[in-house]
């Protein structure tokens, strides 16, 4: 699966070249405070939630108030993510993604590979969790672990 996500973000590099990607509406580069923050949380449950609220600080244009519209673009892509203890996403594999929208797909893991996500400092080792990204079709999203719900 890792495979063909690569491949499809290859594609889309060579089909539309680098400029046309970067200035898609699904990439942006993160907002980066000036320190990493730290998680002080006890299991990865609590974890998740601690990157989901970094992920809503480092993408704060892209977040979608309010309670999703009925029908949206891509309806889920669905991320396993490896945290190191360091706070670097070590390992990105995609669950589930949209076939009509690949796109979506490929600046997820982009955005999360991105990300500088907080390190991990009570739990022992790599940090892996999944998440659930909400994406509509003008590029904003809402994370699972911090959604308003739908209409």
């Amino acid at each position: 699966m890792n495979r063909l996500v690569g491949l499809i973000g290859a594609s889309l590099l060579l089909v539309h070249g680098l400029s046309a990607v970067a200035g898609s509406v699904y990439f942006s580069e993160p907002a980066h405070a000036s320190a990493q923050k730290v998680s002080t949380a006890a299991d990865t449950r609590t974890y998740r939630l601690d990157a989901a609220r970094h992920f809503y600080e480092e993408y704060a244009p892209r977040i979608f108030k309010g309670r999703l519209p009925p029908l949206i673009h891509a309806v889920v892509v669905v991320v396993e993510t490896t945290v190191d203890e360091n706070g670097h996403a070590s390992d990105v594999s995609l669950v589930r993604g949209p076939s009509h929208a690949p796109d979506v797909t490929v600046a997820v893991i982009e955005a999360i590979r991105r990300a500088k996500l907080p390190k991990p400092t009570r739990l022992a080792g790599n940090v892996k969790f999944t998440e659930i990204w909400l994406v509509t079709k003008d590029g904003r999203f809402q994370l699972d672990a911090l959604t308003e719900g739908q209409n």
